[in-house]
Protein backbone atom coordinates (compact mmCIF):
# COMPACT_ATOMS: atom_id res chain seq x y z
CA UNK A 1 0.00 0.00 0.00
CA UNK A 2 1.36 3.40 -0.78
CA UNK A 3 1.74 6.14 0.83
CA UNK A 4 -0.64 8.81 -0.72
CA UNK A 5 -3.56 5.58 -0.04
CA UNK A 6 -2.73 5.33 3.45
CA UNK A 7 -2.81 9.10 3.96
CA UNK A 8 -6.24 9.46 2.23
CA UNK A 9 -7.40 6.50 4.42
CA UNK A 10 -6.41 7.98 7.71
CA UNK A 11 -7.93 11.49 6.39
CA UNK A 12 -11.00 9.98 5.54
CA UNK A 13 -10.59 8.26 9.00
CA UNK A 14 -10.64 11.43 10.76
CA UNK A 15 -13.44 12.89 8.83
CA UNK A 16 -15.34 9.87 9.69
CA UNK A 17 -14.76 10.59 13.26
CA UNK A 18 -15.03 14.03 13.02
CA UNK A 19 -19.00 14.00 11.49
CA UNK A 20 -19.91 11.16 14.16
CA UNK A 21 -18.26 13.28 17.06
CA UNK A 22 -20.77 16.64 15.69
CA UNK A 23 -23.63 13.99 15.30
CA UNK A 24 -23.43 13.17 18.99
CA UNK A 25 -22.90 16.90 20.16
CA UNK A 26 -26.10 17.63 18.33
CA UNK A 27 -28.21 14.65 19.13
CA UNK A 28 -27.06 15.20 22.83
CA UNK A 29 -30.01 18.12 23.37
CA UNK A 30 -32.74 15.84 21.94
CA UNK A 31 -31.75 12.94 23.97
CA UNK A 32 -31.42 15.02 27.24
CA UNK A 33 -35.18 16.56 26.34
CA UNK A 34 -36.05 12.60 25.70
CA UNK A 35 -34.58 11.93 29.43
CA UNK A 36 -36.38 14.67 31.14
CA UNK A 37 -39.55 14.11 29.62
CA UNK A 38 -39.64 10.99 31.31
CA UNK A 39 -38.74 12.37 35.06
CA UNK A 40 -40.92 13.84 37.42
CA UNK A 41 -40.57 17.55 37.74
CA UNK A 42 -38.55 17.69 41.24
CA UNK A 43 -36.24 15.29 39.40
CA UNK A 44 -36.32 17.11 36.43
CA UNK A 45 -35.45 20.42 38.69
CA UNK A 46 -32.34 18.80 39.79
CA UNK A 47 -28.99 20.45 39.19
CA UNK A 48 -27.05 18.58 37.91
CA UNK A 49 -29.41 16.46 36.47
CA UNK A 50 -30.09 12.58 37.69
CA UNK A 51 -30.41 10.20 34.88
CA UNK A 52 -30.83 7.67 37.49
CA UNK A 53 -33.93 9.42 38.76
CA UNK A 54 -37.13 6.99 38.01
CA UNK A 55 -38.66 7.31 35.03
CA UNK A 56 -42.76 8.39 34.60
CA UNK A 57 -44.94 9.39 32.33
CA UNK A 58 -46.55 11.78 34.15
CA UNK A 59 -45.49 14.88 31.69
CA UNK A 60 -47.03 13.13 29.11
CA UNK A 61 -50.15 12.42 31.02
CA UNK A 62 -50.36 16.49 31.48
CA UNK A 63 -49.68 17.31 28.07
CA UNK A 64 -52.42 15.20 26.79
CA UNK A 65 -54.93 16.18 29.26
CA UNK A 66 -55.59 13.33 31.09
CA UNK A 67 -55.21 14.54 34.47
CA UNK A 68 -58.17 17.35 33.36
CA UNK A 69 -56.25 19.96 31.14
CA UNK A 70 -56.61 21.07 28.39
CA UNK A 71 -56.48 18.55 25.02
CA UNK A 72 -53.26 19.35 22.58
CA UNK A 73 -55.43 18.09 19.49
CA UNK A 74 -56.86 21.19 18.41
CA UNK A 75 -53.66 23.14 18.72
CA UNK A 76 -52.18 20.42 16.96
CA UNK A 77 -54.54 20.07 14.29
CA UNK A 78 -54.06 23.64 13.81
CA UNK A 79 -50.40 23.34 13.18
CA UNK A 80 -50.89 20.48 10.54
CA UNK A 81 -53.91 22.57 8.57
CA UNK A 82 -51.47 25.61 8.49
CA UNK A 83 -48.47 23.81 7.73
CA UNK A 84 -49.42 21.47 5.34
CA UNK A 85 -51.72 24.08 3.55
CA UNK A 86 -49.20 26.69 3.11
CA UNK A 87 -46.23 24.18 1.80
CA UNK A 88 -49.03 23.29 -0.95
CA UNK A 89 -49.62 26.68 -1.61
CA UNK A 90 -46.13 27.75 -1.74
CA UNK A 91 -45.30 24.94 -4.04
CA UNK A 92 -48.58 25.63 -6.27
CA UNK A 93 -47.24 29.40 -7.06
CA UNK A 94 -43.08 28.42 -6.73
CA UNK A 95 -42.55 25.94 -9.35
CA UNK A 96 -43.80 28.37 -12.30
CA UNK A 97 -42.21 31.32 -11.07
CA UNK A 98 -38.57 29.24 -10.48
CA UNK A 99 -39.50 27.85 -14.08
CA UNK A 100 -39.79 31.24 -15.50
CA UNK A 101 -36.35 32.04 -13.47
CA UNK A 102 -34.71 29.36 -14.81
CA UNK A 103 -35.95 27.10 -18.12
CA UNK A 104 -37.11 30.14 -19.88
CA UNK A 105 -35.62 33.13 -17.70
CA UNK A 106 -37.76 36.27 -18.36
CA UNK A 107 -35.36 39.45 -18.25
CA UNK A 108 -32.91 40.74 -15.44
CA UNK A 109 -34.13 37.65 -13.29
CA UNK A 110 -31.20 37.91 -11.16
CA UNK A 111 -32.74 41.15 -10.06
CA UNK A 112 -36.03 39.77 -9.52
CA UNK A 113 -34.36 36.44 -7.38
CA UNK A 114 -32.41 39.54 -5.53
CA UNK A 115 -36.04 41.05 -4.95
CA UNK A 116 -37.28 37.93 -3.74
CA UNK A 117 -34.13 37.43 -0.90
CA UNK A 118 -34.57 41.02 0.02
CA UNK A 119 -38.49 40.37 1.52
CA UNK A 120 -36.87 38.29 3.85
CA UNK A 121 -34.03 40.98 4.89
CA UNK A 122 -37.49 42.58 7.21
CA UNK A 123 -37.30 41.78 10.60
CA UNK A 124 -40.71 40.07 10.70
CA UNK A 125 -41.47 42.08 13.85
CA UNK A 126 -41.46 45.24 11.60
CA UNK A 127 -44.18 44.03 10.02
CA UNK A 128 -46.54 42.68 13.13
CA UNK A 129 -48.19 45.72 13.89
CA UNK A 130 -50.06 46.82 10.50
CA UNK A 131 -50.74 43.11 9.70
CA UNK A 132 -52.31 42.98 13.13
CA UNK A 133 -54.28 45.93 12.66
CA UNK A 134 -55.43 44.05 9.04
CA UNK A 135 -56.42 41.58 10.85
CA UNK A 136 -58.47 42.93 13.43
CA UNK A 137 -60.22 45.37 11.37
CA UNK A 138 -61.05 42.74 8.28
CA UNK A 139 -62.35 40.29 11.19
CA UNK A 140 -59.44 37.54 11.00
CA UNK A 141 -57.78 37.35 14.14
CA UNK A 142 -58.24 33.67 15.71
CA UNK A 143 -58.72 32.83 12.56
CA UNK A 144 -56.06 29.64 11.07
CA UNK A 145 -56.34 30.65 7.18
CA UNK A 146 -54.63 34.00 7.92
CA UNK A 147 -51.79 32.19 9.44
CA UNK A 148 -52.05 30.01 5.90
CA UNK A 149 -51.55 33.01 3.69
CA UNK A 150 -49.34 34.93 5.90
CA UNK A 151 -46.57 31.52 6.02
CA UNK A 152 -47.37 31.50 2.46
CA UNK A 153 -45.91 34.66 1.95
CA UNK A 154 -43.33 34.39 4.26
CA UNK A 155 -41.97 30.84 2.50
CA UNK A 156 -42.23 31.92 -0.91
CA UNK A 157 -39.39 33.87 -1.31
CA UNK A 158 -37.01 31.44 -0.47
CA UNK A 159 -38.73 28.52 -2.11
CA UNK A 160 -38.96 30.36 -5.51
CA UNK A 161 -35.26 31.06 -4.76
CA UNK A 162 -34.52 27.14 -4.10
CA UNK A 163 -36.35 25.89 -7.14
CA UNK A 164 -34.72 28.17 -9.02
CA UNK A 165 -31.56 26.26 -8.89
CA UNK A 166 -33.22 22.86 -8.58
CA UNK A 167 -34.87 23.91 -12.04
CA UNK A 168 -32.11 24.74 -13.41
CA UNK A 169 -30.56 21.75 -13.88
CA UNK A 170 -33.73 20.13 -15.92
CA UNK A 171 -32.35 19.52 -19.13
CA UNK A 172 -33.46 22.03 -21.75
CA UNK A 173 -34.00 19.28 -24.33
CA UNK A 174 -36.61 16.95 -22.46
CA UNK A 175 -38.95 20.02 -22.60
CA UNK A 176 -38.14 21.31 -25.92
CA UNK A 177 -38.80 17.51 -27.05
CA UNK A 178 -42.17 17.68 -25.15
CA UNK A 179 -43.09 20.77 -26.58
CA UNK A 180 -42.45 19.65 -30.16
CA UNK A 181 -44.90 16.57 -29.05
CA UNK A 182 -47.90 19.03 -28.40
CA UNK A 183 -47.37 19.32 -24.52
CA UNK A 184 -48.84 22.46 -23.26
CA UNK A 185 -46.90 24.55 -20.15
CA UNK A 186 -49.07 22.65 -17.26
CA UNK A 187 -48.43 19.13 -18.53
CA UNK A 188 -44.52 20.24 -18.90
CA UNK A 189 -44.20 21.37 -15.89
CA UNK A 190 -46.65 18.06 -13.75
CA UNK A 191 -45.15 15.52 -16.43
CA UNK A 192 -41.75 16.50 -17.16
CA UNK A 193 -40.27 18.83 -15.04
CA UNK A 194 -42.08 17.75 -12.04
CA UNK A 195 -40.41 14.35 -11.64
CA UNK A 196 -36.77 15.27 -12.76
CA UNK A 197 -37.01 17.87 -9.86
CA UNK A 198 -38.99 15.74 -7.41
CA UNK A 199 -35.91 15.35 -5.19
CA UNK A 200 -35.84 19.53 -4.89
CA UNK A 201 -39.04 19.81 -5.01
CA UNK A 202 -39.78 17.33 -1.62
CA UNK A 203 -36.00 19.59 0.10
CA UNK A 204 -38.74 23.03 -0.50
CA UNK A 205 -41.16 21.09 1.06
CA UNK A 206 -39.84 20.10 4.16
CA UNK A 207 -38.07 23.39 4.55
CA UNK A 208 -41.25 25.16 4.18
CA UNK A 209 -43.16 22.82 6.47
CA UNK A 210 -40.43 23.29 9.30
CA UNK A 211 -40.66 27.08 9.11
CA UNK A 212 -44.70 26.90 8.73
CA UNK A 213 -44.78 24.36 11.88
CA UNK A 214 -42.21 26.48 13.93
CA UNK A 215 -43.52 29.53 13.69
CA UNK A 216 -44.56 31.43 16.97
CA UNK A 217 -44.15 35.52 16.80
CA UNK A 218 -47.55 35.66 14.37
CA UNK A 219 -49.32 32.55 15.64
CA UNK A 220 -48.63 34.11 19.41
CA UNK A 221 -50.42 37.65 17.98
CA UNK A 222 -52.89 36.65 15.85
CA UNK A 223 -54.28 34.11 17.76
CA UNK A 224 -56.18 33.07 20.50
CA UNK A 225 -58.39 30.05 20.87
CA UNK A 226 -59.96 28.71 18.13
CA UNK A 227 -56.62 29.21 16.09
CA UNK A 228 -53.96 28.37 18.75
CA UNK A 229 -50.98 26.02 17.02
CA UNK A 230 -49.03 23.95 18.81
CA UNK A 231 -45.71 26.26 19.49
CA UNK A 232 -48.47 28.93 21.11
CA UNK A 233 -49.76 25.40 23.17
CA UNK A 234 -46.24 24.88 24.26
CA UNK A 235 -45.80 28.21 25.62
CA UNK A 236 -48.58 27.94 28.03
CA UNK A 237 -46.58 25.38 30.24
CA UNK A 238 -43.94 27.70 31.06
CA UNK A 239 -45.44 29.77 34.29
CA UNK A 240 -43.76 31.72 37.27
CA UNK A 241 -44.93 29.45 39.96
CA UNK A 242 -43.67 25.76 40.65
CA UNK A 243 -41.69 23.37 38.42
CA UNK A 244 -42.57 22.68 34.38
CA UNK A 245 -39.59 21.49 32.93
CA UNK A 246 -40.38 18.03 32.42
CA UNK A 247 -43.87 18.64 31.56
CA UNK A 248 -42.12 21.38 28.84
CA UNK A 249 -39.53 18.16 27.58
CA UNK A 250 -42.66 16.20 26.70
CA UNK A 251 -44.68 18.88 25.11
CA UNK A 252 -41.55 19.98 22.98
CA UNK A 253 -40.85 16.09 21.99
CA UNK A 254 -44.52 15.78 20.95
CA UNK A 255 -44.49 18.83 19.03
CA UNK A 256 -41.41 18.08 16.88
CA UNK A 257 -41.95 14.49 16.17
CA UNK A 258 -43.91 15.43 13.03
CA UNK A 259 -41.32 17.55 11.72
CA UNK A 260 -38.79 14.91 12.77
CA UNK A 261 -41.09 11.79 11.04
CA UNK A 262 -41.11 14.09 7.99
CA UNK A 263 -37.55 14.74 7.60
CA UNK A 264 -37.03 11.17 8.19
CA UNK A 265 -39.61 10.07 5.76
CA UNK A 266 -37.78 12.48 3.03
CA UNK A 267 -33.94 12.08 4.02
CA UNK A 268 -33.31 10.62 0.66
CA UNK A 269 -35.12 13.38 -1.17
CA UNK A 270 -33.45 15.94 0.90
CA UNK A 271 -30.33 14.88 0.27
CA UNK A 272 -30.61 15.00 -3.22
CA UNK A 273 -32.33 17.73 -3.22
CA UNK A 274 -29.89 20.05 -1.38
CA UNK A 275 -27.01 18.76 -3.72
CA UNK A 276 -28.94 19.28 -6.71
CA UNK A 277 -27.61 22.11 -8.38
CA UNK A 278 -24.56 22.32 -6.10
CA UNK A 279 -21.85 21.24 -8.69
CA UNK A 280 -22.44 22.75 -12.27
Amino acid sequence: MTAPTVRARRKGAGLGLLAWLAGIVFFLPIAWMALTSFHSEEDAATNPPSFTAPLTLDGYREFFGTDGGASPWPALTNSAVASVASTLLVLLLAVPAAYALSIRPVRKWTDVLFFFLSTKMLPAVAGLLPIYLFARDTGLLDNIWLLVVLYTCMNLPIAVWMMQSFLAEVPVAVIEAARVDGARLPTVLTRVVGPIALPGIAATALICFIFSWNELLFARVLTGVVAETAPVFLTGFITSQGLFLAKVCAASLVISLPVLAAGFAAQDKLVQGLSLGAVK
